[in-house]
């Protein structure tokens, strides 16, 4: 069966697509899956966060590919027959370029960080996500337990034309802390509430190709 592809998508930097695809890509990983990533964003997070680890010997399992818009289904093509999971990481822009990596999606995720200004940004995204007929899913991202702030932007996302991921991720440095390692919160050895966000979003997102 062709790996399953999650392409993350949010029109505005700093959103904490990296973040999202690196912790789920470990996530998978601990599960027995193979994964491969495709950074296309030219900015290269993912590609660094990848180089990392690998300087740690902890790269078995993992693939990486890097890509410009065009070569997108090419590198999907490839990575499918050899990968349970691929992962895209994109610019944080929407324009033509964005159009492959959401074509060769099973699932779009779009993290918007706790503001109204992150929220108002996914607009384009979404819209194009419609056009190529995927589902998009936003993910909560950086939310502080108990603000208003932080339930009045989850409602308004609620309120948009697309899924809104039951599980979110908290306001927590140890997602920049592993990052940086080449690392995943779930390998941190502080068991906490990250890694059980992480497990409950890749859980989820498993569920959601299940139920297609």
């Amino acid at each position: 069966m062709p790996g399953r592809v999650i392409t993350v998508a949010p029109q505005k930097g700093g959103s904490g697509k990296a973040t999202i695809a690196a912790n789920l890509a470990v996530a998978y990983l601990r599960q027995g899956l193979s994964v491969a990533l495709l950074d296309t964003d030219p900015q290269g997070s993912l590609g660094r966060w990848f180089m990392a680890r690998r300087a740690l010997g902890r790269a078995e399992g993992l693939e990486f590919s890097t890509s410009s818009a065009w070569g997108v289904s090419y590198e999907c093509e490839k990575l499918r027959k050899t990968a349970d999971v691929v992962l895209i990481d994109t610019p944080p822009k929407v324009d033509a370029d964005l159009r492959p990596a959401l074509r060769e999606a099973d699932v779009v995720l779009v993290p918007v960080a706790s503001s109204h200004v992150d929220l108002w940004a996914t607009d384009g995204v979404l819209d194009l996500a419609r056009r190529e007929g995927r589902r998009a899913v936003i993910v909560m991202n950086r939310m502080r337990s108990g603000t208003r702030l932080s339930a009045d932007v989850a409602a308004a996302a609620g309120a948009l034309a697309a899924d809104l991921a039951d599980s979110t991720l908290g306001n927590r440095t140890v997602y920049a802390e592993t990052l940086g390692q080449g690392l995943g919160v779930q390998e941190s050895g502080r068991r906490g509430s990250a890694d059980a966000e992480i497990e409950a979003l890749a859980r989820e997102v498993q569920d959601g190709f299940a139920a297609d």
